[in-house]
């Protein structure tokens, strides 16, 4: 038997790899992990950009006087966009829409917005005949041009594909996006 005074103490280290284990079996017996919220991977948000181009990545409509272009379905996709590019009447994607703030907790959903800043455009009637959208990924990837116009039913919030494009090469764009199809 071994006398309590010729014990030397364990080392700091030993006795935090000691705790660290401990804390791991409790964890395994009680099958339970504290969770963290993630944003899905940014191939999820990539199947979703595919799935919605037919639908409309933005949505026209005409109302009080004005025509209103929504960006509500990319806008869903705020937590892995980096930017969304886009251009009025051509396909220059000269200008940026702004991206609501991402909610790790909440990834798809949209927070409040009073301003409507990043809900819609609001132009004159009949102003916009084409819109050319591009998605950028925060991965550095971009998506295909699509040109959409309004679709014929004036009385629908809609739109419909006029056109897709690959985006021209320069070196200040995004490469194109890889989704799987």
């Amino acid at each position: 038997m071994t006398d309590p005074a010729s014990r030397k103490p364990l080392p700091a280290a030993l006795l935090f790899a000691a705790a660290l284990l401990a804390g791991t079996v409790n964890a395994q017996e009680g099958d339970e992990e504290e969770y963290r919220a993630q944003i899905p991977d940014v191939g999820i948000y990539k199947a979703m950009l595919d799935a919605n181009k037919q639908s409309g990545w933005v949505q026209f409509r005409n109302f009080a006087d004005q025509q209103l272009i929504y960006f509500t379905a990319l806008q869903t996709m705020h937590c892995r966009l980096s930017e969304i590019r886009y251009s009025i009447n051509n396909d220059t994607l000269d200008q940026r829409f702004p991206l609501a703030e991402c909610d790790a907790e909440l990834p798809f959903n949209l927070p409040s917005d009073d301003t409507k800043n990043w809900l819609y455009l609001n132009l004159k009637p009949g102003e916009a005949e084409t819109i050319a959208v591009q998605a950028v990924w925060d991965d550095g990837s971009g998506s295909e041009i699509v040109v959409y116009q309004p679709c014929k039913n004036p009385e629908a919030t809609c739109a419909s594909i006029k056109t897709i494009k690959k985006p021209k090469k320069r070196l200040d764009e995004p490469s194109p996006s890889t989704s799987a199809r």
